[in-house]
């Protein structure tokens, strides 16, 4: 299990937009391979910054069957619209829980 943890800056302004966007996006990613779950926090300090926590089985489930495929640009079309910058992607491993 990998996490996928991605950092977005949405348009000031259009926060509310922005969440109600990645709720309509489930119904994407509950059909992609792979896919686990979805958390979505904001910033208290900068309330227009996001971070997505998606859990993935493979790397692979996200970097080619997702990337690679339809799901992502129906995402990009939903979410898109309200990312004041690219978003940062990084991968993460598990490597303790205490």
């Amino acid at each position: 299990m990998i996490t996928e943890v991605v950092q977005i800056d949405v348009k000031p302004g259009q926060e509310k937009d922005f969440e109600q966007a990645v709720e309509m996006a489930q119904t994407i990613f509950r059909r992609c391979k792979g896919w686990n779950s979805l958390e979505i926090h904001r910033s208290i300090e900068k309330p227009s910054r996001y971070r997505l926590f998606i859990k993935w089985e493979t790397l692979e489930n996200h970097t080619v069957d997702f990337r690679e495929g339809p799901n992502f640009t129906e995402w990009r079309a939903l979410v898109g619209p309200h990312f004041a910058s690219p978003p940062e992607v990084e991968h993460m491993t598990a490597v303790g829980k205490y």
